[in-house]
Formats: structure tokens, C-alpha cells, sequence
């Protein structure tokens, strides 16, 4: 069996509380944007990151900064 990572379950914790949060305090098409529009920007970036530079660490690193950006812009659309 395979070694528990706890990384991956944090970050869709995190992906997941985004969404949730979004969807509390902005409405639920707000919440649905912020989940699927991660993902249709996420996948395809983590991809394009691991097939060119095949560096699991610089694809971290993007994974969590496209998460950061979406949680600084939910809050600054929230307080605008």
C-alpha cells in the first residue's frame, strides 16, 4: 500500500473551503465559479508544468499559488 501523503488531501481541503466559502458569502454562482474554474485552469497548468519541466516541487509551488490568487481574489471581489 502506498505511503499516506498528507499534501494532496490539504490542498483539496483548502480547494474545497474555497468553494464553500465562495458559495456562503458571495452566492452559489460565485462558489461554482471558484470550483470550476480552478479546475479548468489547474488541471491543464499542472500538466503543461509537469510535461515541460517535469518538477513535481515547481508544480506544487503553482498548484498553491493559483489557490492563493483565487482566495485574494474572492476576498477582494467581496469587499468591493
Amino acid at each position: 500500500m502506498p505511503k499516506f501523503q498528507l499534501e494532496p488531501l490539504l490542498f483539496c481541503l483548502v480547494w474545497a473551503l474555497l468553494a464553500i466559502a465562495g458559495t456562503v458569502l458571495g452566492g452559489m454562482w460565485v462558489g461554482a465559479a471558484l470550483s470550476f474554474g480552478l479546475l479548468l485552469i489547474l488541471m491543464p497548468l499542472s500538466a503543461i508544468v509537469l510535461t515541460r519541466y517535469e518538477d513535481a516541487a515547481l508544480e506544487r509551488q503553482v498548484r498553491w499559488g493559483m489557490l492563493v490568487i483565487a482566495g485574494l481574489g474572492l476576498a477582494v471581489w467581496l469587499n468591493a
